[in-house]
């Protein structure tokens, strides 16, 4: 495997991982007051289901790159349409939103598609 090979191979797998992180890091507002156990479970849970979803797509994706390709493109989407509905902020602070959040989406995808291209040639 040569180092463009192994670069376009194990990029988008790594910034994946980063990326689940990321979004995973805002679970952690369910520890603020003091809502009880349960309550933290389940917070815990609601807010850590799009990384858990995005980890079962990296694990389809580690072989079926084109899985991972189009998954990660609309979840970009999906995410620009989420941050849009909720945030009634500016058009300016929308696209920085929008570029933060789904950017790495969008990117990942890129990087899962030119593997899929590459490994198909």
């Amino acid at each position: 495997m040569t180092k463009a090979n192994k670069f376009v191979y194990w990029t988008p797998r790594i910034l994946t991982i980063l990326f689940i992180l990321f979004l995973a890091i805002f679970s952690l507002d369910v520890f603020e007051g003091n809502p009880g156990f349960w309550n933290i479970i389940l917070g815990l849970f609601m807010h850590n289901l799009p990384s858990l979803i995005l980890l079962i797509v990296l694990i389809i994706a580690w072989r079926r790159e084109l899985v991972g390709a189009i998954s990660f493109i609309l979840a970009g989407f999906g995410l620009i349409i989420l941050v849009g509905l909720k945030n009634n902020v500016g058009l300016l602070m929308l696209f920085l939103l929008c570029l933060m959040i789904a950017g790495p989406a969008f990117l990942i995808g890129i990087l899962f598609f030119v593997g899929w291209k590459r490994k198909k040639k």
